[in-house]
């Protein structure tokens, strides 16, 4: 069975930082673009972060840009975000997803393997 198993995640202060790790279970990441999205109450689920199968295409979403970093580590089957100087509004359920065919990008109709989610919540 193909499984993302997400990890991470928490209660943190405004300003403060938080990594997000996202291990595949049943394959292997290598050949997969990640990307990683979050929905918060109410609101619809947004993009996030990507990252291409190689590493070398990376997109982030205006909101997050300069303070997220997407990575992976493809020797550990993980994929990581690391979320600095979070914010009251980046508050939510963060998930990573995972396709074979889709490039990269924030487009959540392209990826077909999803994790669990796990709860970001930004507040002090």
């Amino acid at each position: 069975q193909l499984q993302l198993v997400q990890s991470g995640g928490g209660l943190v202060q405004p300003g403060g930082s938080l990594r997000l790790s996202c291990a595949a279970s049943g394959f292997t990441l290598n050949g997969y673009a990640i990307g990683w999205f979050r929905q918060a109450p109410g609101k619809e689920r947004e993009g996030v972060s990507s990252i291409s199968s190689t590493g070398a295409g990376v997109v982030y979403d205006h909101s997050v840009q300069g303070r997220f970093a997407i990575s992976r580590d493809d020797a550990k089957n993980t994929v990581y975000l690391q979320m600095n100087n979070l914010k009251p509004e980046d508050t939510g359920l963060y998930y990573c997803a995972a396709d074979r065919q889709y490039p990269y990008g924030l487009v959540s109709e392209g990826y077909d393997i999803w994790g669990q989610g796990t709860q970001v919540t930004v507040s002090s």
